[in-house]
């Protein structure tokens, strides 16, 4: 499979909660160890928890070393409180991370990618965003 295939099936996976999510964006993550998906998560109706938690929670240690297929970028912090998404990646060990769609929210913002990067992962981002786009049409995000 292809970094595109991997990315259609998190934005298929983010397409299934898309308006259930409250006030999160519905955003789908896949971690891909040696070409094989290690796990998989959508955003939880009702906003938590994240794709990338319940994706790493899934990969548990297979996430070393693996790459991050996200729809849309992963938070640099969050309104409850605890790790952040990007926090979350980088201490699982991945070390790609591939995001269709920025995130222009309080809680992102191009900071999610700066984390990413500062830890020393490979980011990646606009793969597929025309596609993925389309999950967000809808999507306010907070603002600073």
């Amino acid at each position: 499979m292809r970094d595109e295939d991997f990315m259609r099936r998190a934005i298929a996976l983010a397409a299934e909660n898309v308006g259930r999510t409250a006030d999160n964006p519905s955003v789908g993550c896949v971690i891909v160890a040696a070409g094989a998906i290690v796990g998989e998560g959508v955003t939880a109706r009702g906003g938590r928890p994240h794709a990338e938690e319940q994706a790493l929670d899934a990969a548990g240690a297979a996430a070393v070393r693996a790459t991050a297929y996200v729809t849309l970028e992963p938070c640099a912090k969050r309104s409850s409180g605890g790790l952040s998404c990007s926090e979350r990646l980088a201490a699982a060990g991945v070390a790609r991370v591939v995001v269709a769609c920025a995130d222009a929210s309080v809680f992102a913002d191009g900071a999610g990618v700066r984390r990413l990067r500062e830890h020393g992962l490979a980011v990646e981002v606009g793969l597929l965003a025309d596609e993925a786009a389309k999950l967000y049409a809808d999507y306010r995000p907070a603002a600073r």
